[in-house]
């Protein structure tokens, strides 16, 4: 197994690493489905190691595919992807092998999961790897297994050179950014979505463009991005639905500069309508994403 070369966003520290000369490991290759994960028996010289990342920037998206790409360009092939829901939150967390606290950290509600393989060598190699976060660090797990007698005995670890951004000029308020400090909350009226969709597809979006530079240019403010939908399905999905609306554009703000302190999402369904669900029109209006400022001075 070719030692690995990892780049993280910010400073890491090691926060365990332990190696066993022979082991097995269920590594899985699936969701939690119908009270089980599906999974891959791999066998050989086996790698665990954990990392904190401090001011980890960025959603556990953006760090897990940053990983991703790396561990790809060393010869591993993707053989499963899952974000928090689709991994099957909680039950997916605890089925699987992770570190305890203070080692691991896993955010029932924001983490990444990803198995890979790479199979050039003599002997298969297999690699699990979990991200998550804490408000201000990140937290990552990696579990290397096989590769025989060349298998890695360590990761290796650097800090990627950021890129400087230029300084923010201070904006003026807009009808959005004037509403959100006199009342508190705005919808962000040019972010549409299809009923059960929860992609942003548009290449820019002129209200995450303004509530980012403003938020880069007052660094105090923080915000809360709420999810909404219409009244087409369950409540239980449709409230996972608006988490994933509210996170959808969180993602786009921080991809945007925004620090990913000042942001945070959730979704309520179709708890807090705006118009009738009886209309496509109405329905269409309740398919938004609203920010609330929960700054308090």
């Amino acid at each position: 197994m070719a030692a690995l070369d990892l780049a993280f966003s910010g400073p890491a520290t090691q926060t365990f690493t332990g190696t066993e000369a022979f082991a097995s490991y269920k590594l899985p290759i699936g969701p939690f489905r119908d009270g089980a994960i599906a999974t891959l028996v791999a066998e050989g010289p086996r790698l665990q190691t954990a990392w904190k990342v401090e001011s980890a920037s960025g959603t556990t998206l953006g760090v897990a595919d940053n990983l991703r790409q790396q561990i790809e360009a060393v010869g591993f092939e993707l053989l499963y992807e899952c974000e928090t829901q689709e991994c099957g939150g909680f039950d997916f967390r605890f089925e699987t092998e992770v570190l305890p606290e203070p080692n691991m950290h896993i955010d029932l509600g924001d983490y990444r999961y990803l198995a890979a393989q790479r199979l050039g060598g003599a002997v298969p190699e297999y690699l699990s790897l979990f991200v998550s976060r804490s408000a201000t660090l990140g937290y990552v797990q990696m579990i290397l297994i096989g590769g025989g007698e060349e298998a890695a005995t360590e990761v290796t670890t650097t800090t990627q050179t950021p890129t400087v951004r230029p300084t923010v000029q201070p904006v003026n308020l807009g009808p959005l950014i004037e509403r959100l400090e006199t009342r508190g909350s705005a919808v962000l009226q040019d972010l549409q979505f299809e009923t059960g969709s929860s992609e942003l597809a548009e290449d820019s979006y002129q209200t995450l463009q303004v509530l980012a530079d403003y938020l880069k240019a007052n660094p105090s403010r923080t915000i809360a991005l709420v999810g909404h939908t219409d009244a087409e399905g369950s409540l239980q999905g449709n409230i996972g639905l608006s988490r994933k609306r509210a996170q959808a554009a969180a993602n786009w703000l921080v991809k945007l500069g925004v620090p990913s302190g000042q942001v945070e999402a959730d979704g309520v369904g179709y708890l807090a309508p705006v118009a009738s669900n009886l209309t496509e029109e109405g329905r269409t209006q309740n398919r938004r994403v609203e920010a609330i400022l929960t700054s308090t001075q």
